[in-house]
């Protein structure tokens, strides 16, 4: 062995008395002998290689596949729906939704719903009366300038003249002036919520006429909240009010869905007085009655009871609503946030168990549903990522879209048929768009869902090889996974082509191979990361590496796709959020609508 080994570093060739045997005994010893003893070429300082035992992966590495030929769920094409807050009459931003920045937001989402309602919901009243100069409600011309309630009456002429969809173009002096005013009553608001203590709200005709501008405009479907706190001695409804509403609507032959109250199983400590299940069932009853009665609504749709989160009381509440009303409703309805606003942190936003919060009350909710009405749809509304208000870099910024895409995602595959984001535009820091009108990660997370994400809900595969054999614990935990059939409105891609969209919550990359009918197809990658140099708390998004943002008042940027070549392997980055087009899969269940 000496003799061959002075050999081989000499350079001289091996003696042809060398035992053929030993010579062939020894050939990969000498191979990599010679490997390590040879000088590398100049400038090259890569690491040489290093053969690894086989089976053994430097990385996780999952192999994904995708059941094409049947959904396991479809959803409603409205799946991912909006809320108004009706806060937006106390600080005014009512008057700005015929601006064409918000119309062309919203536009960009529809279609969808949009679900006026909110904690200020029981304290609204209908005045049906036009003049907007009197009978504006707030704080009055000492507390902001005259000129600019006079810039919302001539805002206000300007618009009734225009035919049609009515937009407007707010100079940029009255944006600012309303954003002085929405400051100050952003702080009424907060202590208001915070004592659980609210002032009467009055919507006039004039802003009624504005709300169902916005949505006609914008393509959405509004579904109207009614105050369900007036109440006769007796402690039934008092429907009153509601009737004036409905009647003015009619008579506008707006197209309005319905509902009544706002988490009733809280009135307790809003009034000190309590309606229980069985009791808002009757109320409910009552209102199909009066949407019978005129003949705009006699066939429109009723949605409820929006209750909170379903802990025991709550299911207790629900159970006596469903025996009275649980037929009279077209879905049944409820809320949820996911943290206290007042107290989250970025971590909270990475945390596996936070979002597998949802999966335990989606449970509670179809069970109870299912006993008194199988199949009868579901929804979940106000869901928001935190309560109190959201804080700011936090609920409006890039982290909170894990939370979010992973609730988009859970519901599907639940087959819960609506979620109702609350709020499209707010106070505080739970919205899509900003108070000068800029879209937040959150928005265009959304954006991407409406854009490529179609209603039927396909099964995935899933098979991890992994230094530790812990089978699906990677998908489970930190890397969450969902499939769809591509929106049948991207005309980019032809029928029968799947989306997938992954959450990754790992700090390092993951690698997906894509298997069985999925090999080999090309992919379209549109990863969403944070800009700028706050990393998760950015308020800024860049899709593959470019910055998005509206290129003016009335268009969206254009969401450009990466594509991948056929059978490249997927890397996520750690701390992501992407979706994936897999083109011309021509999987069965995706062919036809």
């Amino acid at each position: 062995c000496e003799l061959i080994r002075g050999f081989l570093l000499s350079g001289m060739p091996c003696p042809s008395s060398c035992p053929p045997g030993l010579l062939a005994l020894m050939a990969p010893g000498l191979a990599l002998m010679a490997a390590f003893s040879l000088p590398s070429q100049a400038g090259d300082r890569r690491a040489l290689p290093v053969a690894k035992p086989s089976g053994v992966k430097g990385r996780t590495l999952i192999l994904l596949d995708v059941n094409t030929k049947s959904p396991v769920r479809i959803i409603s094409e409205n799946f991912l729906s909006l809320q108004l807050d009706p806060s937006i009459i106390h600080d005014g931003w009512l008057d700005f939704l015929s601006s064409r920045r918000l119309v062309t937001l919203a536009r960009g989402l529809a279609p969808a719903f949009l679900r006026f309602a909110g904690k200020r919901t029981d304290f609204l009243q209908f005045h049906n009366v036009k003049n907007p100069a009197k009978s504006r409600g707030g704080p009055g011309p000492d507390y902001y300038l005259k000129n600019y309630e006079d810039d919302i009456v001539r805002s206000d002429i300007a618009l009734d003249k225009q035919k049609g969809c009515k937009i407007a173009q707010h100079p940029d002096i009255m944006l600012e002036l309303q954003r002085e005013k929405a400051a100050q009553m952003h702080l009424v608001l907060l202590k208001e919520q915070f004592s659980n203590t609210y002032s009467n709200l009055t919507l006039t005709a004039r802003s009624l006429d504005k709300l169902y501008n916005f949505a006609d405009c914008s393509g959405l479907h509004l579904i109207f909240a009614l105050n369900a706190l007036r109440r006769n001695p007796n402690n039934s409804w008092n429907s009153s009010n509601a009737l004036s509403l409905l009647k003015y609507s009619a008579s506008k032959k707006y197209n309005i869905s319905w509902e009544l109250g706002n988490e009733p199983n809280n009135y307790r400590t809003l009034i000190g007085r309590s309606v229980n299940g069985s009791q808002l069932g009757k109320d409910y009853t009552q209102l199909r009655s009066l949407m019978q009665l005129i003949r705009t609504y006699s066939r429109a749709h009723l949605y409820g009871p929006n209750i909170g989160r379903p802990r025991k009381n709550v299911i207790a509440f629900l159970e006596g609503f469903m025996k009275v009303a649980g037929g009279t409703v077209d879905a049944v309805t409820w809320q949820h946030y996911y943290i206290d606003g007042r107290v989250a942190k970025v971590t909270d936003f990475l945390k596996t168990r936070l979002l597998d919060t949802l999966s335990d009350q989606i449970r509670k909710i179809q069970k109870v549903v299912n006993t008194y009405t199988p199949g009868k749809k579901i929804w979940l509304e106000g869901v928001g990522t935190t309560s109190a208000g959201g804080m700011n870099n936090l609920s409006d910024s890039y982290a909170a879209g894990f939370l979010w895409l992973n609730t988009l995602g859970l519901l599907a595959s639940q087959g819960i048929d609506v979620v109702v984001r609350h709020s499209f535009l707010d106070h505080g820091h739970n919205h899509l768009v900003d108070q000068n009108f800029n879209p937040l990660p959150d928005y265009w997370l959304s954006l991407l869902y409406k854009r490529l994400i179609g209603p039927k809900v396909l099964a995935i595969h899933v098979a991890g090889l992994q230094r530790k054999p812990r089978p699906g614990r990677v998908i489970r935990d930190k890397l969450r996974i969902y499939a769809h059939c591509t929106s049948y409105h991207n005309h980019n891609y032809v029928r029968g082509s799947i989306t997938l969209y992954i959450i990754n919550l790992h700090r390092s990359r993951k690698k997906i191979k894509l298997a069985g009918t999925l090999r080999d197809k090309i992919v379209h990658q549109y990863l969403l990361q944070p800009y700028g140099k706050d990393g998760l708390h950015s308020k800024l998004v860049q899709l593959n590496g470019q910055p998005l943002a509206m290129v003016d008042d009335g268009t969206l940027p254009e969401l450009k796709p990466r594509p991948l070549r056929a059978g490249r392997t997927l890397v996520i980055p750690p701390l992501t959020m992407s979706f994936y087009v897999v083109k011309n899969v021509n999987a069965l269940a995706c062919r036809y609508r």
